[in-house]
């Protein structure tokens, strides 16, 4: 298990470095433009999260005693603009598939219905106006 990690860990840059050098042949100065958005992006990531990240883990201190899906989605896009800002395309694919898995669950209800459409308790009244003309 340990000669398993310690191989990963050898490969991995091996293989990240392989990987930059042939996109740098292929597409030369685009791919250090690429690298640089990608790291500023990465960038802007982990600011906006750590900002966010205090908020909503003091809030749901205050509403239960374990941590929150919310706090996790936190920490886990705090992570994606880690590997975000390490050069590397193989980070970057991780990190977004990373961004992609969502933390929290979907809404039971269709956002989209209006309260007032909604079924009420007796579906044998029709609620509505009218006019008797006489």
């Amino acid at each position: 298990m340990r000669l398993l990690l310690l191989f990963i860990l050898l490969a991995f840059p091996i293989a990240e470095i392989w990987l930059l050098i042939d996109l740098a042949e292929a597409y030369g100065w685009w791919l250090a433009l690429y690298l640089v958005l990608v790291t500023y992006l990465g960038w802007r990531l982990i600011q906006e999260e750590k900002q966010l990240l205090a908020g909503r883990m003091m809030q749901t201190l205050m509403q239960s005693p374990g941590p929150n899906l919310s706090i996790l989605g936190g920490v886990k896009n705090l992570f994606a603009g880690v590997l975000l800002v390490i050069p590397g395309v193989i980070t970057d694919l991780i990190a977004v598939l990373l961004l992609l898995i969502p933390t929290t669950k979907p809404p039971k209800k269709n956002p989209f219905q209006d309260e007032t459409s909604s079924k009420s308790a007796n579906d044998d009244v029709i609620e509505g106006e009218y006019t008797r003309e006489d």
